[in-house]
């Protein structure tokens, strides 16, 4: 995929496809920003506002193409493996954040 079609696909899997999988199912995680935070912690492999600057917007478009693509994968990744996994990138994020 070109860096285009990745950025439309990330957004089309944060702002939609994954909130409304994760309020059917009732997924431990339901609205977009979280997914966002999940995706992009697990994309640079920490909390992404240590690494990403958060005043720049989208956050997601910082990202290199190789980070960007493996945030996609993993985003539909959840979508095949729903809540199990999420559970578990969910956890990891929040430990990378002191919240647990």
């Amino acid at each position: 995929m070109e860096r285009q079609e990745l950025c439309a696909r990330y957004r089309q899997l944060v702002r939609h496809d994954l909130p409304r999988l994760g309020q059917a199912g009732r997924w431990v995680v339901t609205k977009d920003h979280c997914f966002g935070r999940i995706l992009l912690d697990h994309a640079v492999g920490s909390c992404w506002y240590e690494v990403l600057d958060r005043r720049r917007s989208p956050a997601f478009d910082q990202l290199d193409d190789e980070r960007l693509a493996a945030a996609v994968a993993l985003a539909e990744r959840i979508v095949r493996e729903g809540d199990p996994l999420l559970r578990r990138l969910n956890t990891q994020s929040l430990a990378w954040r002191g919240k647990l």
